[in-house]
């Protein structure tokens, strides 16, 4: 058994909530810019004074609208301003912020609602709007559903108007650190998410320790400002979103991935929060790019160079030859590179997955680092992170201020600290699965601690995907739709690290023989059956079906017939028919690789 910890830095007090420095800070510099709202082809400054304004106005409309601390208020939106506005008048209000990921089906819109006992809903637009009213009668308790795009927020801010100060003060300050703040859903084994129950504390905690230890220095940077895309009802950019309020950097909006360019370039921000995927993209879109202006070669080199360079400066530094290699090509490709982000920036932050250290030495060696951290929803998403310029490419960083990290005696990595999660809602059992009576939070993946308190990952005990864009995914309720088809055996559904989510699936032997018959394929191999086009549209409905159950980010892009069935005699599954996934990883990689290219 190993353990690491780091005293806390900041000790925030019992009394805090997440409101507090957006009331002050509006009262104390209404005049600072704190957001860029997108307007066509420009950005619109909005003052604290304004955010202020525009969160206490909404939060009113909520008291009027009968809404009293410690109700959950669902909210369902892309990234966006008012996504923003409306998490902090729930809070101001003394309720309870219910994030769902606008990609969610109806089936899981409905689990959360009902879960979450919330008794209102803040839509983006028409087809979330539709989604929800699809399972309206399922959810009895549901007595407002608010359309960001139909106006329906600034309607509920007028109707607050007859609120008083006094009144929103009184259910503003009802609520202390260590009353709920927001219950975040994430997948589960058993297929319904499981609600986290994360408080006030939790997130300030987390926030003020981590803007205030490894990540201070990205928070002296004149005219910081930052772009959030990622969804924000994921726990990593939720917690980007809260430090970004409490430091005053300038926050930016980007809804649609598919504007992410034209947006850095306008935007220009001076850190980034990505997940793997998105630098994945970033580096194989410029590869792109170079080999079809006939520059492939010149950006291998040039790639080879800052990987290489970058290697060197965790060594003691590069040679004389490198040095000038390196200073060449941040002429010719580096600096476009740059600029192509908008020329600020300096360093993002990785989160999510793992983002793999030729990457990494990669954007270190054209000149914007990426440091990475890990945590879990959790754990209010960070337990350790990266420090730019001491940042150990290859692991996640050190415990955070606060944070105490064990690694058990059978690899599990252990969590303890502040911004550790109260439980689970309305779910007691899967509590005490991970939560211990001493506080320590078991993860569920694997890892080791080096002699200096770096964390690095090297795999986990729990059956959870996460997907190169940080998506959390339940492969068993997928799979088990999958075989529930006739023709269909067995299915694995992979996709860790990867950029989406694919599937293995294998026939059932004596199903394909009743199929050939009534196809007039007789004397067909199971070879030849496994990319039969009949057999494989068969096996598409399977698939179809188990992703109508699912959000577009979980749901199955591509999947492959394998030539023969995977059993127990194949050293495929346990005397209880489960699948050892690690095994059929093993032996059918080329298959899964396949996939992806």
């Amino acid at each position: 058994m190993r353990e690491y910890s780091v005293p806390v830095l900041v000790n925030v007090p019992a009394s805090a909530t997440l409101t507090d420095t957006v009331f002050e800070r509006g009262e104390r510099d209404p005049g600072v810019v704190v957001f860029r709202r997108s307007d066509g082809e420009r950005w619109r400054s909005v003052t604290a004074g304004e955010f202020r304004g525009e969160v206490a106005k909404l939060a009113k409309g909520l008291i009027s609208a009968g809404v009293e601390p410690g109700d959950r208020v669902a909210l369902m939106s892309r990234t966006r301003y008012e996504w923003t506005v409306a998490d902090y008048a729930i809070w101001a209000a003394g309720a309870v912020s219910v994030p769902i990921y606008e990609t969610s089906s109806a089936e899981q819109v409905k689990w959360i609602i009902s879960d979450s006992g919330s008794k209102s809903v803040i839509v983006e637009h028409a087809d979330h709007e539709a989604r929800v009213r699809e399972v309206l009668a399922d959810l009895p308790d549901l007595k407002n559903i608010w359309n960001i795009e139909e106006g329906s927020l600034d309607e509920l801010a007028r109707a607050g108007a007859d609120i008083s100060d006094a009144t929103l003060e009184e259910s503003r300050t009802s609520r202390i650190g260590a009353d709920l703040a927001t219950i975040i859903y994430t997948s589960g084994t058993t297929g319904m998410p499981k609600g986290c129950r994360l408080t006030h504390d939790n997130l300030l905690f987390t926030a003020r320790n981590v803007m205030d230890g490894p990540l201070e220095q990205l928070f002296k940077v004149r005219d910081r400002a930052a772009l959030l895309f990622l969804p924000l009802a994921h726990s990593f950019a939720r917690i980007i979103e809260v430090v970004l309020v409490e430091t005053a950097t300038v926050i930016g909006h980007s809804p649609n991935m598919r504007n992410i360019a034209p947006d850095l370039l306008s935007f220009k921000p001076t850190f980034l929060l990505a997940v793997p995927r998105v630098f994945e993209k970033v580096y194989n879109a410029a590869e792109q790019k170079a080999v079809a202006g006939g520059k492939g070669a010149i950006f291998q080199r040039a790639a080879d160079v800052a990987i290489a360079w970058s290697r060197a400066e965790s060594s003691g530094g590069a040679g004389l030859g490198l040095r000038l290699k390196h200073a060449l090509f941040d002429k010719l490709v580096y600096s476009k590179l740059r600029a192509a982000t908008g020329g600020e920036l300096s360093a993002a932050v990785s989160g999510g997955s793992a983002l793999g250290e030729r990457l990494g030495h990669f954007f270190r060696g054209v000149g914007i680092e990426v440091v990475e951290g890990y945590g879990l929803t959790e754990t209010s998403a960070p337990s350790t992170v990266n420090m730019p310029g001491a940042n150990k490419i290859g692991t996640v960083g050190k415990p955070f201020p606060g944070v105490t990290i064990r690694i058990a005696d059978d690899g599990e990595i252990l969590v303890k600290g502040r911004h550790v999660f109260k439980g689970y809602w309305n779910n007691e059992e899967s509590t005490r699965e991970v939560l211990d009576e001493d506080g320590w939070f078991h993860t569920g993946d694997l890892g080791a601690l080096d002699a200096d308190g770096y964390l690095r990952i090297t795999g986990r005990t729990k059956e959870i995907l996460v997907t190169a864009g940080g998506k959390n995914v339940a492969p068993a309720p997928m799979e088990d739709r999958i075989r529930a088809h006739p023709l269909v055996s067995q299915a694995l559904v992979v996709g860790d690290d990867r950029p989406f989510i694919a599937a293995l699936i294998t026939l059932d032997p004596e199903a394909v023989e009743q199929w050939k018959s009534a196809n007039g394929r007789q004397g067909a191999t199971l070879s030849e059956l496994a990319k039969d086009p009949a057999v494989l549209a068969d096996v598409q409905k399977a698939v179809d079906e188990a992703n109508s159950h699912v959000s577009s980010a979980e749901a199955i892009k591509k999947f492959v017939v394998l030539d023969a069935d995977i059993t127990e005699e194949s050293g495929h599954l346990t005397p209880k028919l489960s699948i050892k996934r690690n095994i059929v990883y093993r032996d059918f990689a080329s298959e899964i690789n396949a996939l992806y290219t």
